[in-house]
């Protein structure tokens, strides 16, 4: 058993531990329940589970997987909207994220790839980020798709 203060307090008996627990009006918390004997811990329930908490969102953090993060460009966009998801994007790709730019075409716009692929070598010069393409840009449902990382 170890006490609030960290201190070893040896083997007790499950009726006495939890009498200490008590008196000092703490929580008993079995910690390992495979060890032999089992360690149990005197302390406040509550500030033990928030401690828990926050140690398991440390963890999540720390294992977080880096998403596609997706950027839809229209062939009739201007310069303008262009250059902000661009800057957009090079945020994304200082994260670490990998990006899918999707450059939409409607009705007619389809029949004209030439000016579609035009119009994403310009928008990929204005990402100042240096990047390197992992799937050229290839004829998706509704246009264009292209995907980088960093």
């Amino acid at each position: 058993m170890i006490d609030e203060s960290g201190n070893n307090l040896g083997v007790l008996e499950r009726d006495e531990a939890i009498r200490i627990a008590k008196e000092k009006g703490l929580d008993l918390v079995l910690i390992t329940a495979q060890a032999t004997p089992p360690v149990a811990r005197v302390v406040n329930f509550d500030k033990f589970r928030y401690e828990k908490s926050k140690e398991l969102k440390k963890q999540k953090a720390a294992t977080r997987t880096l998403e596609m993060k997706q950027v839809q460009v229209s062939v009739r966009e201007a310069v303008n909207d262009m250059a902000r998801k661009a800057k957009k994007i090079d945020e994304f790709l200082n994260e670490g994220h990998k990006i899918e730019i999707q450059l939409t075409m409607r009705g007619r716009e389809k029949s004209m790839e030439g000016f579609a692929r035009e119009k994403l070598d310009a928008f990929l010069k204005l990402i100042s980020t240096p990047y390197k393409v992992t799937q050229s840009a290839q004829r998706g449902a509704h246009g264009l798709l292209i995907q980088l990382s960093k």
